[in-house]
């Protein structure tokens, strides 16, 4: 209980700081992070590569690490240097991490900035998509659909009624702004979302959106 009181104050600091790009209040519910480990939880065939962007402090990647196979390998891309260290401290510190430490990266650098040359089995997101713009949305979406192999799964979230209850309350140029997002999210997910999940036990309650790359 301890940990997660500093977590979620560091979440905090950190949201009031850089609200865009923290985009939450606190951490992800254990719901959320279970949900959207999801597929990276299921027994492999064979060694997979798994990215996660946008771990923060690590409520996600406790569960990725968690169901790694002994030859799977595990990417973190983070923009927060206050997160990154945190991630530092984790595999340093925490058995469950450490027993991965040699076989996972944490990159500190935006997304868009990973080599178009790697290939993931399992990408998972926590990036606050509804914070950004259009085209910034449009990008980091490409990106990881760029990123999966095939056959590959991709995970994100987004709170329940943001977008449409934020356009309720906000004038034209934002009501457009989340309009597009919509967009871009429907743009990706359409003939390939495998599986949406209504998270309610988190705070705010969410979606989880799950898609695959093709077939397998």
């Amino acid at each position: 209980m301890g940990s997660w009181f500093s977590e979620g104050r560091l979440f905090l600091g950190e949201f009031l700081r850089h609200f865009h790009t923290t985009g939450a209040v606190l951490p992800s519910g254990r719901f959320l992070a279970r949900a959207l480990a999801r597929f990276a939880a299921q027994t492999p065939s064979r060694p997979r590569r798994i990215l996660e962007v946008g771990p923060g402090t690590g409520a996600v990647t406790r569960h990725l690490v968690a169901a790694m196979a002994p030859e799977d390998q595990l990417d973190l891309v983070e923009l927060n240097e206050v997160f990154v260290r945190r991630l530092h401290e984790r595999f340093q510190s925490e058995p469950g991490f450490q027993a991965v430490t040699g076989r996972s990266r944490i990159l500190h650098s935006p997304i868009e900035q990973l080599a178009a040359d790697h290939c993931y089995d399992v990408v998972v997101s926590g990036l606050p998509l509804n914070n950004f713009s259009v085209a910034s949305v449009e990008g980091i979406l490409a990106t990881l659909t760029g990123l999966l192999a095939r056959g590959g799964t991709l995970s994100f979230f987004e709170y329940m009624a943001v977008r449409p209850l934020r356009a309720i309350i906000s004038g034209k140029t934002e009501r457009q702004r989340l309009r597009g997002i919509g967009r871009a999210m429907r743009a990706v997910l359409e003939g390939h979302e495998i599986r949406r999940e209504a998270v309610l036990l988190n705070v705010p309650p969410a979606w989880v959106h799950h898609l695959r790359n093709g077939s397998q």
